[in-house]
């Protein structure tokens, strides 16, 4: 199968490439600029911005399938207050990406994986309270709107994600790592309230594979791995660099964890645990982030 994967230099979309390509799929990335890790670089890659650029440029007629790894979070927000998050939102995700899907469907693609997170499903409170809850929520079911018989969508929501590629920088759990060997100085040691479900970032690309080969058409399939508070799992990190800590729990924001990025709420507990079914269908892999851990951070 002919695989375009859009944000494939990112830690999900990398990790789907990478699974795809040792599968024997014919991938190529997509992305605004190549990966500086070898394993990524070494890909087919296709230079494009999904927001600024025409989908009629890019040649999506050569490709079977589309994974889309790229819609936009909290990470590229302007904070100067230049625009508003409600209208950043809008336009990179309610509006780009279903147009780009309709150009994948247009181009003559079969398949198409969407892959958003699960705060529209574990907190449905937040639709029409949080911008970014509400336009993850909107690109799904947008996107999943433009199934035909000839064209099979589905979506992948996903929780907390954590993987390894050598070579790719993913800032946010090389900071946690350094933070975990006391290598950031002035940072204080503590957990904030509540936690989160965790999943790596090779399970997820297992369950592309999964969704590609047998995902129902129209349907959005929730991906859950391990539940932890945010103490177990700031714990878990300690313990690995070999630098154990017992860690008050306080209500104060976190600077790695800081409530902004809390979309069910500061302090909630969101716990998952997945549908059996879904996981057989899928066929992805559990219980792969203690060993994630270990592993980043003794790296």
């Amino acid at each position: 199968m002919r695989v375009l994967v859009v944000g494939g230099t990112g830690l999900v979309g990398a990790d789907v490439a990478l699974l795809l390509r040792d599968q024997r799929h014919d991938v190529t990335i997509m992305a605004r600029k190549p990966s500086d890790s070898p394993l990524i670089a070494a890909l087919p890659f296709l230079q494009g911005d999904y927001v600024n650029d025409d989908p009629a440029k890019f040649p999506l007629s050569e490709f079977d399938a589309l994974v889309f790894a790229a819609a936009a979070d909290i990470r590229y927000l302007p904070m100067d207050g230049s625009i508003a998050p409600e209208d950043f939102y809008s336009k990179v995700n309610d509006v780009a990406v279903p147009a780009f899907f309709e150009a994948a469907r247009a181009a003559g693609m079969s398949k198409a994986i969407y892959i958003g997170t699960f705060y529209p499903q574990v907190a449905p409170h937040r639709i029409g309270e949080c911008p970014y809850v509400t336009s993850r929520h909107n690109t799904d079911v947008a996107v999943r709107a433009l199934a035909t018989g000839g064209f099979n969508v589905c979506s992948l929501s996903l929780p907390f994600v954590l993987g390894h590629i050598p070579g790719l920088v993913v800032p946010h759990i090389d900071a946690m790592a350094s933070y975990a060997r006391g290598e950031i100085e002035g940072m204080p040691v503590f957990a904030p309230k509540g936690g989160v479900n965790h999943i790596s970032s090779r399970s997820v690309a297992q369950a592309v594979s999964g969704a590609l080969a047998r995902g129902e058409s129209g349907k959005a399939y929730l991906l859950a791995d391990q539940n932890y508070s945010w103490k177990e799992y700031l714990e878990r990190w300690f313990t690995a660099a070999g630098n154990p800590q017992e860690l008050s729990v306080l209500e104060d924001d976190h600077p790695l964890l800081p409530n902004v990025i809390m979309f069910a709420g500061a302090g909630v507990t969101v716990a998952v645990e997945p549908d059996k079914n879904e996981v057989a269908l899928l066929n992805y892999e559990r219980n792969q982030i203690d060993g994630l851990i270990q592993e980043i951070a003794q790296s």
